[in-house]
């Protein structure tokens, strides 16, 4: 059961976007911007909003990767999982960032960095990419992932 505070947070944004066609996605948007996740107490009620189901609201969430169901740590580092920079080491990338940091993707290391994949930051000519606390980089081999992260206090 959401908070009330919760409550009215999630029918003022959905009220924002009354009327509008294809709501659900800026309505999720919203939602994450204002608690930093999706919660999942918050479905229902905009399922109830948008009047569609509580599957299908669960559904759109858990497509999209952008949408996260608990709340991300201090940093966020999203490392590009699409077919260039694999073909030019984000393989390795993400496996030395899933070391260091002792989570898998989605976690959140002891130290609070998060990490995501995403599947393309429009870096492919200088791949491998990633995006650390909404920074891009580009060409990052393993010594500079870790040059950043020890910059970022993570």
């Amino acid at each position: 059961m959401p908070e009330p505070s919760q409550t009215n947070r999630v029918a003022e944004i959905c009220q924002a976007h009354a009327g509008r066609e294809g709501a659900l996605l800026p309505i999720l948007h919203a939602v994450q911007a204002e608690f930093g996740h999706v919660p999942s107490e918050t479905l229902p009620l905009l399922a109830k909003a948008l009047a569609v189901t509580v599957a299908e609201v669960q559904g759109v969430v858990s497509f999209y990767h952008d949408f996260r169901v608990a709340p991300a740590g201090r940093h966020v580092l999203k490392i590009c999982r699409a077919e260039a920079c694999q073909a030019m080491g984000a393989v390795a990338l993400a496996e030395a960032a899933k070391a260091r940091l002792g989570v898998d993707w989605h976690g959140t290391s002891a130290g609070g960095v998060t990490l995501e994949p995403v599947f393309c930051l429009g870096l492919c000519a200088a791949a491998p990419a990633l995006m650390l606390n909404g920074v891009l980089a580009a060409r990052v081999d393993v010594a500079r992932l870790g040059e950043m992260l020890a910059e970022a206090g993570a």
